[in-house]
């Protein structure tokens, strides 16, 4: 008799960012998977060190302007309730090169420390940008850009990479 494979738990990350600076998180979703299923998500709008300067293309790409953020928590204010999202977890991004990034920037930035973690990349398995991965595993990706949408479709990604075998 064949034993069933249980599914990862993990973390699902993505960033939005201001500038093309590591540090200037806008926005951070995260969604955490058990056993192949969605259990929890988190979205914040995160107002960046110098909240009244976005960069033209970022704003287009995703929307959030210095408007948006104005009100919004620092990441150092954030921090304590984003800690248990990553310490000790399997953090997951698409591109994680960029989105550990701005976690290890934004972390320096404030004078965080940083937290253990391990970290996949589904950019890595997969090969190519996520909405070109979503659409190719048949994973909905509606609001492209937005931190939670992102990150949802990259734990999916994930699971799929998983169950096809891809290395």
């Amino acid at each position: 008799m064949r034993k069933k494979l249980r599914a990862p738990s993990f973390v699902a990350l993505d960033f939005e960012t201001a500038t093309q600076s590591r540090n200037s998180a806008c926005q951070i979703g995260l969604v955490r998977f058990e056993e192949g299923r969605e259990v929890a998500s988190l979205c914040e709008l995160i107002q960046p060190p110098d909240n009244r300067y976005y960069q033209k293309f970022t704003d287009e790409i995703h929307g959030i302007g210095p408007q948006t953020t104005r009100g919004a928590p620092t990441f150092a204010e954030l921090w304590p309730t984003l800690k248990p999202w990553f310490e000790n977890q399997l953090v997951v991004a698409h591109n994680a090169t960029f989105d550990l990034g701005v976690l290890a920037s934004t972390l320096e930035y404030y004078g965080i420390p940083p937290v253990e973690f391990q970290q996949a990349c589904t950019y890595r398995l997969w090969g190519v940008n996520l909405k070109a991965a979503c659409l190719e595993a048949g994973v909905s990706l509606d609001h492209h850009h937005d931190a939670l949408c992102d990150s949802r479709a990259c734990g999916l990604l994930y699971l799929e990479a998983m169950r096809l075998g891809l290395k």
